[in-house]
């Protein structure tokens, strides 16, 4: 690779910058040439320094990693070529700390990406993306750097390693053997054609499909036709109308957050399916923002990558190194709940058709009708109007209750700060204290919904917690895309988003908690189908009693949620969990026969078609995630053939929750102690087995995820 002077506007930097922001910028290049100095710093501030969100100037971004790059690169080169003879410390160590300043700059441009999608970050992520791939496959193809891991992992046995200095060789041998270290030549260069390729893929797949969420809305100019809603979302559909300049409209924009509470609540039909037409061909609607070429693509060559490196499948490929090892593995969780969940939805159908019948007797329900129908049922059955509850569910005293349990569980403590750099005015800090009054910790908070922002919601890690030398604090981060109040209002949540929050911040909980020496290790940092587990578990703590008698709190009377109200939300706690399941394991299901399928040309319409035939899918339901939207497993090879990790951590959520009930509760301090020893804290240092075990005492037992849905156990 070609290198430039630190410091020097380069022939290349000069092309792309013309390429991205025109002739009209370059009297500022030597403008931007600081920019990126100064984005290319160590971390200043306190706390071991904080990200600079003040110093970012995006058109500074790809000169920045062109510089990185090269720095990184020297940095690996300086460890491959050294003359010692090859040692954990002389090589694994160092691997641990190169290339700081890349993964810095990696975390400023990713945040910019999810959260701030805006003027040339889309640019820029499609110019960076390819060089970011291409820089790892230099990496994992030299063949220096690999021989001297090689000769540590063939002698580990003499070597005197710990546990997890034993497991982090292994992960770092294997995982270059898993990208191509021992290729040909030829192959080398052929896999790093395809690296580059689908990286540039899934940085189009992502930028079309936030492009469909923002500009694609409903809307309605009758207020006749708003029956049923709640005054909430009503007030919410009439902020979002004013943000896009109208005052004479009220807009669902296109976000599961706003399609969710309409298609539950407005009583017009025809808007209920325009709202979900919308929402579910995002990325499918045959315009330049279509993904289905994009995903054919990115399954062939998924396809061929994986038989290049000596795989079946992409499946396969990817599985090797989870929990469930093999995709048949994952398969048979799968299909175990699948018909039980089908089952379960004949029955809540049966249910929604009786009273539509009533309703209108032409009424067959579809899949827009199914959360209107559900909820009615849920009120004819259990009395429970989930508008009741809603008042009760206030977003910042939710956040007060996470702080509290955190505290109660792990002695955790919160200290709001006001004087860090952000990125966003909605973006607040804490610092986090552990029970000695000693520094944790930050987390960061981005609540709210914004043009530019992914939607959903995911936990990131800003700076990982290590003990390499010097001990290094964690910083994570919590995001999420609640419908922001108006000044003076209170921001009020549903049940599910309320559920949400509390995953995620599980989420953060495992990046706080980590203790552990090495950064590759630390946190989140593990298999993909374990890390949705302290997430999952965290979840159980939103509907105890101690949280909801104590910050349920009405947002007018201040009165916590009655009595009669929490009873029957726990005798509805299985209701409508045929729909929740199916819609959740036709994605999981899906996802997998996809990469199962090898370098069979596909059609991602067609095939999602004749799969979820074949597979029995009730057809009053959809897919929560659709191919053409399915960001889990096309941003990026993240969750690919991975989606059904979140059933396969659900497993061991459900039996590790019957830990805490058989105890008589989920505030017994001993077993809150073992989840933060054998599972928050210990990051990828053990096992997942391992540590499941050494917290539950056994291994998993796949009955009690049947049992926490309400499904029969054969």
């Amino acid at each position: 690779m070609k290198t430039f002077p630190r410091g020097n506007i380069t022939q290349a930097s000069l092309l792309l910058a013309i390429a991205l922001f025109g002739n009209n910028q370059l009297a500022t290049l030597h403008g931007q040439e600081q920019d990126q100095h100064m984005m290319l710093k160590p971390w200043g501030g306190p706390y071991g320094g904080v990200p600079p969100w003040n110093l970012v100037r995006p058109q500074a971004f790809p000169e920045a990693f062109e510089t990185a790059i090269a720095e990184a690169e020297q940095e690996i080169t300086a460890i491959a070529e050294q003359s010692e003879a090859p040692s954990f410390t002389n090589t694994l160590v160092p691997l641990e700390s190169a290339g700081r300043v890349l993964e810095r700059l990696e975390v400023l441009l990713g945040v910019h990406a999810s959260n701030l999608n805006l003027g040339p970050i889309p640019d820029v992520e499609r110019v960076v993306s390819p060089q970011l791939a291409a820089f790892r496959d230099r990496i994992t193809q030299n063949e220096q750097l690999f021989a001297r891991i090689a000769t540590i992992y063939e002698n580990r046995s003499q070597a005197g390693l710990s546990s997890a200095q034993l497991r982090l060789l292994d992960d770092r041998y294997k995982s270059f053997v898993r990208r191509g270290a021992k290729l040909a030549d030829d192959d080398k260069a052929r896999l790093s054609q395809i690296n580059q390729r689908l990286a540039q893929l899934y940085t189009d797949f992502s930028q079309n499909l936030l492009a469909d969420e923002q500009n694609h809305i409903t809307w309605i100019e009758n207020a006749e036709e708003l029956s049923g809603l709640p005054p909430s979302v009503v007030n919410a559909m009439a902020r979002a109308a004013a943000e896009h300049g109208r005052q004479d409209a009220w807009a669902v924009t296109n976000t599961r957050s706003a399609m969710d509470p309409f298609l539950t609540y407005a009583d017009h039909r025809p808007h209920r399916e325009r709202v979900w037409r919308t929402y579910y061909n995002r990325g499918d609607n045959g315009d330049n923002h279509d993904n289905n070429a994009i995903i054919s693509e990115i399954l062939r060559l998924r396809a061929v990558r994986a038989q290049l490196l000596g795989y079946p499948t992409h499946a396969h490929w990817r599985l090797e190194p989870q929990m469930a090892k093999t995709p048949q593995a994952a398969m048979d969780l799968l299909l175990k709940v699948w018909p039980k969940a089908v089952a379960r939805v004949r029955e809540e159908v049966a249910d929604m058709q009786t009273l539509a019948d009533a309703e209108d007797p032409d009424l067959k329900i579809a899949p827009w009708d199914y959360r209107y129908f559900a909820e009615k049922v849920r009120k004819q059955k259990y009395d429970l109007d989930f508008n009741e509850v809603k008042p009760y569910l206030q977003f910042e005293k939710l956040r007060e209750a996470m702080f509290w349990v955190a505290g109660e569980l792990f002695g955790l403590q919160f200290k709001p700060l006001t004087d860090l750099p952000v990125f966003h005015p909605d973006v607040r800090v804490w610092e986090v204290l552990d029970r000695q009054d000693e520094h944790l910790g930050l987390w960061y908070l981005d609540p709210f919904a914004r043009e530019g922002k992914r939607s959903g919601a995911w936990m990131t890690s800003y700076r990982a917690q290590e003990n390499l030398g010097t001990a290094v604090s964690p910083i994570v981060s919590n995001n999420s895309n609640f419908v922001a109040a108006s000044e003076g209002e209170t921001v009020l949540i549903s049940w599910d988003d309320a559920e949400t929050l509390f995953h995620e911040f599980g989420h953060a909980l495992h990046g706080l908690c980590s203790h552990v020496t090495y950064p590759s290790q630390s946190g989140t940092s593990v298999a993909r189908d374990y890390v949705e587990f302290p997430s999952q578990i965290f979840e159980h703590w939103l509907s105890t009693p101690e949280v909801l008698n104590r910050f349920a709190i009405h947002y007018q009377t201040g009165q916590p949620l009655p009595t009669e109200l929490l009873e029957k939300i726990k005798r509805a706690a299985t209701f409508n969990e045929g729909f929740n399941t199916v819609e959740y394991l036709a994605s999981a299901l899906v996802d997998m026969r996809l990469h199962l399928a090898g370098d069979t040309e596909i059609n991602p319409d067609a095939f999602e078609r004749e799969t979820l035939a074949e597979l029995g899918m009730p057809t009053e339901i959809v897919m929560r995630h659709r191919t053409p939207q399915f960001a889990h497993i096309f941003s990026g090879d993240g969750y690919s053939a991975g989606y059904y990790s979140y059933l396969w951590a659900d497993a061991l959520t459900a039996d590790a929750a019957e830990v805490f009930t058989e105890a008589g509760g989920f505030y017994d301090s001993a077993i809150a102690q073992r989840l933060y020893d054998e599972v928050l804290s210990v990051g990828d240092t053990v096992d997942p087995e391992t540590g499941f075990r050494a917290f539950r005492g056994r291994d998993v037992d796949t009955d009690a995820l049947l049992r926490k849905r309400g499904f029969p156990v054969d």
